[in-house]
Parts: C-alpha cells; sequence; structure tokens
C-alpha cells in the first residue's frame, strides 16, 4: 500500500485526488490546500474544491500559509511518506519537502512538457494555435516545472475547443495517469527522462485587458482568442458603452460583414465580421446579465445586434 499525500487547490486538481482516493492500492494520508480566502463578488470565506472532496472522503486537511517554515517541514518529514502528489498547489516547495517522500513529489500538469511551463498552459496551448496538449507527469525539483518527465497523455485540440472543456478533459485524464505512474514508480518499471533543451515556451499569467478582441485579425485567430479565454476572464468588446463578452463562436462564411460588424441574419442567427469570414456568436453575456446561449440571444430584444453598429476596442 502506498501512503501518499495529496497537495492542490482549485477544481482542476480534484479528480486527481479522487482516483488516488479510488485505487485499492494507494491510502491518501492527508492533503494539503491553501489556507480558506474570500472569493467570488460577494468575497465570501469559503474553502478550496479541494478541502471539500478531501473532507468528504474523512482524509485530514492542512492549510499552512507556507511549506516552507521549520515547523512545517517536521511535520511534513514525520508523515514518512511514499510520494506527494502535486496539482495546481499555488506554493513553492523547497528541496526538504522534495527530498521527504521515498519515491519524491510528482506533479501533474496540464501541457506536453517543455512547452507552456508556468501559470496558464492551457489558456496558451490554444491561443497559439497547438494542434495537440495533454498531461505530463513529472518529477518535481525547485525550478518551475523543469523536472524530469514520468508519463504524458495527448489530446488534439482545434480551433473549436475552448478552455472549459478542456479543463474538464485534461483534469480527468490527469487522475487516471498519475494512479499508473505512481504504481509503476513504485515497481521500478518507470524511467524518468530530462526534458529536453529545446522547444520551452512559458504560458504567462492571464489579464483581463488581453482578453480584448481584435476583429482586425484573422477568422481562425479570433476564434481561438475567444476560446483561450473561455470562461475566465471571458474575451470581450465594446458595443458603444458596453462590454459585450463572447465566449463561443463558429464559422459562418455566408455573410460578408466589415470586421467588428454585429448584425443579425436572416435566419436569426448573431454573426459579426472578423478580418476574413463572419462568426456566429454562440455564446455571450450583456453588462449586468447572465451568460445565454444561442436561443436565449434571440429573446434579447435590446441586445446589440438588433440595431447597426460596429464593436469597438473601447467604449464610446
Amino acid at each position: 500500500m502506498l501512503r501518499v499525500a495529496f497537495a492542490g487547490t482549485p477544481d482542476f486538481a480534484v479528480p486527481t485526488l479522487q482516483a488516488l482516493i479510488n485505487c485499492p492500492d494507494i491510502q491518501v494520508e492527508c492533503v494539503y490546500t491553501q489556507p480558506d480566502r474570500p472569493r467570488g463578488r460577494g468575497q465570501k470565506v469559503s474553502e478550496s474544491a479541494v478541502k471539500q472532496c478531501a473532507m468528504r472522503a474523512n482524509i485530514p486537511v492542512r492549510q499552512p500559509d507556507t511549506l516552507q517554515s521549520d515547523k512545517e517541514i517536521n511535520a511534513f518529514q514525520a508523515l514518512q511518506l511514499d510520494a506527494l502528489v502535486v496539482v495546481a498547489y499555488g506554493q513553492i516547495l523547497k528541496q526538504p519537502i522534495l527530498e521527504a517522500p521515498r519515491l519524491g513529489c510528482l506533479n501533474v500538469h496540464a501541457s506536453l512538457l517543455p512547452r507552456w511551463r508556468g501559470a496558464a498552459p492551457l489558456q496558451r496551448a490554444i491561443q497559439a494555435g497547438d494542434t495537440e496538449t495533454g498531461i505530463t507527469v513529472m518529477q518535481m525539483d525547485e525550478g518551475l516545472d523543469t523536472g524530469d518527465m514520468l508519463a504524458k497523455a495527448r489530446v488534439v485540440l482545434s480551433d473549436a475547443t475552448t478552455t472549459a472543456f478542456l479543463h474538464d478533459q485534461l483534469a480527468a485524464l490527469g487522475g487516471d495517469l498519475i494512479v499508473d505512474t505512481l504504481l509503476k514508480l513504485d515497481q521500478g518499471i518507470v524511467q524518468a527522462c530530462p526534458q529536453p533543451d529545446s522547444g520551452i515556451t512559458y504560458a504567462s499569467k492571464i489579464s483581463t485587458e488581453e482578453a480584448l478582441i481584435n476583429w482586425q485579425r484573422p477568422t481562425s485567430e479570433i476564434m481561438r482568442h475567444i476560446h483561450a479565454f473561455n470562461p475566465v476572464p471571458g474575451a470581450f468588446s465594446f458595443a458603444g458603452p458596453d462590454r459585450l463578452k463572447i465566449f463561443e463562436v463558429c464559422a459562418y462564411p455566408e455573410a460578408s460583414l466589415k470586421p467588428g460588424e454585429l448584425a443579425l441574419a436572416s435566419d436569426g442567427r448573431v454573426i459579426v465580421g472578423t478580418g476574413g469570414d463572419a462568426l456566429q456568436i454562440l455564446a455571450c453575456q450583456l453588462p449586468g446579465g447572465k451568460r445565454m446561449d444561442t436561443q436565449a440571444m434571440k429573446s434579447q430584444q435590446k441586445a446589440p445586434w438588433h440595431t447597426s453598429i460596429v464593436l469597438a476596442n473601447e467604449p464610446l
């Protein structure tokens, strides 16, 4: 029986924790997650998704502000673990932690390393037009996603892939991959492979400002831009003084519109022009409203697509 701890915070990490819990050959001794913090518009203090999962499974939860103090390092070493599994924990692990478990600390990273090291690999892979991405399980070191690789699993990307869809797809994939990797590592039948020096890219954090849509760009580039920022922060443009968030689109080559020109097609579809073909808006959000899909959009009589308007890069 492998004795492991888990460190993670957001909902992306939950399928991996659940996969470890479900494996009869693994015992999750405790879970590390970020301290409870105010979240959302109301800034209500809430527990992380990982903490909620651990509590449902009656697994002890630890929430230190840092794992770098002597007290926390000693407490971690006292667990005498076989491994620590890390998924989007949100803290830097130093060498005393990395060296404590018998098999080391394993990270489930959402890219095919060394491509897209860093904070936002899902969004950057979609935005860049990558044709594939996936999960890499790596042996952690003190660098930023620089550890030796133990296993990979791949998925195909297209211009229609959204971060929302990819998030769930890779989260599920990561759970299966880490369990298989842990068991093989314990049996000595998996070998760590250093990351190559070529092909390294960095996935910088996402800012709200960069989600602004430039309608002069090619159709496929705009599509990827919109889908990369779905669900957050949401790609946006300005319809007069109002900010219009757009979450999902598809090609609509039947129409000929100027870049940014918003219109209601004869078949009832909401379309917008780009630097190439037009795009149909499938899901969007008006100021102060909720996200709505195609059917709900048709019923919005005061929506900007019922007038002649060109979406802009700044409010008018």
